[in-house]
Parts: C-alpha cells; sequence; structure tokens
C-alpha cells in the first residue's frame, strides 16, 4: 500500500499535474465569489430609500385592504394627498473663524461661517453628502368609496381605522358610498 502513494505523491508532482490543479482551485475561488452575495459589500445603498409616490401607493394599497376587511366588499378606492416630498437631512459642518484686524491701533474682529456637507465615497468612486434622516411625508387627507360607506356605522369604523392608523384627524378623512362593479 505504501507503493501506491509514493507513485500516486509522483505523478502529483509533475509539473503538468500542478498546473492543472491550479487552475481548478482558481476556478473554484471565482465560482464562489461570483455566486455568492457579500453583506458587507452592499450592490446599492440607495435600494432602501423610498419616493413619495411609492409612500403614497403603499398607504393606499393597505387602507384599502383594511376597508375591504371591514365592509366585506371586494372592491374600495381609496386616494390619499400628501403634504410635500421626502424630506431628507444630511450631516454638516459648520466652522467659525475669527479675523483680527490690526490697523492704525484699534482692533476689529470679524467672524466668518463656513458650512458644508460631510461626504463619503461611493462605490462608483464618485461622492455623495451623508444622509442621517429620511422623513416620510405627512398626509393631507384620505378620500375613500366603498359599498357601505352611506352606513354611519361602517363609515364610522372605517374612519376611526384610517385616524388611528396614520394618526390623522377625522376631518382628514372623507368616505362614501358607492357601487360595486
Amino acid at each position: 500500500m505504501n507503493e501506491h502513494i509514493t507513485k500516486y505523491i509522483s505523478k502529483i508532482r509533475s509539473p503538468k499535474s500542478l498546473i492543472i490543479a491550479g487552475v481548478i482551485g482558481l476556478s473554484l475561488i471565482y465560482l464562489s465569489t461570483a455566486f455568492s452575495k457579500n453583506p458587507a459589500t452592499p450592490e446599492n445603498t440607495d435600494t432602501t430609500a423610498i419616493t413619495a409616490q411609492e409612500y403614497r401607493e403603499q398607504l393606499e394599497e393597505d387602507i384599502c385592504k383594511m376597508v375591504t376587511n371591514i365592509t366585506g366588499s371586494k372592491k374600495a378606492t381609496v386616494v390619499v394627498t400628501l403634504e410635500s416630498g421626502v424630506k431628507y437631512s444630511y450631516a454638516d459642518v459648520k466652522e467659525e473663524s475669527v479675523v483680527i484686524n490690526d490697523q492704525n491701533d484699534t482692533k476689529n474682529s470679524d467672524t466668518a461661517l463656513k458650512e458644508g456637507y460631510i461626504t463619503v465615497k461611493t462605490a462608483d468612486g464618485g461622492e455623495q453628502a451623508l444622509l442621517i434622516t429620511e422623513q416620510m411625508p405627512e398626509v393631507r387627507g384620505v378620500a375613500i368609496v366603498c359599498e357601505g360607506g352611506d352606513n354611519e356605522i361602517i363609515n364610522q369604523k372605517i374612519k376611526s381605522t384610517v385616524t388611528a392608523a396614520l394618526n390623522i384627524t377625522s376631518k382628514r378623512v372623507y368616505i362614501c358610498g358607492g357601487k360595486q362593479q
């Protein structure tokens, strides 16, 4: 058995076998990095950013689900209006410097304020301001058309649900009945 092992080892030590083993090893390393995603290096950090349009559509979809659950109807129309777009806050730097002018035995001092943003390097080599917070817009109003919306009990249930979910006053919610098509 010892002879078989030494014969096998001598075959492996040949230059041709070492080159083939090296190519196979490099191929395995390449394939493992190509098919696995490294969480330490995200592909695009802006994928989590949501637009005001997407936010509004998500609110409308969620409210529509709540309304259909309350009314038992399969059809409801919901329109949400927003105050503004998404508001972003960026990290900034403020430097104040004092300049002293000494002329004719009088000393004058001026202060200069220098403002700027903290930037970070992006994956493509560019620079981007450092985002601190992203504030979604406030809801201005909600209009709901649903079957049974004219019924006072259903109307009150929907209004209470929407005002609680969105943290808005009941004056901002309008509900009316409609025909199911």
